[in-house]
């Protein structure tokens, strides 16, 4: 049973899996930071310092502290829209480095091709 678990640990889809688990989670403490840090504080300076979190409504004893969903909704809005900037950067450049696998791809003469399918049929002839 050690030894199923053992090659079912090591096999690449879980290794894959895992190395991008651990990536993605230092991943979203960037863009965590980036939104906390640097674009949230614009946000509130545009819109006049209004910090949302601190919006609160009183029922009774009970607070509802809907500010913070409030708050949750745009931080949520804006690392979706980081992300997407992001993949749309890294898909920029694959699709650049498809394009110079393509054109560094060999031409083919016409001639050339003509001249190897003659001596392939040829060296087929004598076998």
């Amino acid at each position: 049973m050690l030894k199923e678990f053992r090659e079912f640990a090591m096999r690449g889809n879980v290794l894959e899996l895992a190395i991008a688990v651990v990536l993605g989670a230092a991943f979203g403490k960037i863009v965590t930071a980036l939104v906390e840090n640097i674009i949230m504080p614009i946000v509130g300076i545009i819109l006049g310092g209004v910090n949302f979190s601190a919006l609160a409504l009183t029922v009774g004893n009970a607070e509802v502290t809907y500010g913070i969903f409030i708050q949750a909704i745009i931080d949520f809005i804006i690392v979706a829209f980081a992300i997407f900037l992001f993949v749309k950067l890294i898909n920029r450049f694959k699709r650049k480095e498809e394009v110079k696998e393509e054109a560094a791809a060999p031409v083919v003469d016409p001639q050339t091709e003509l001249l190897t399918e003659i001596r392939d049929l040829l060296k087929k002839e004598r076998v």
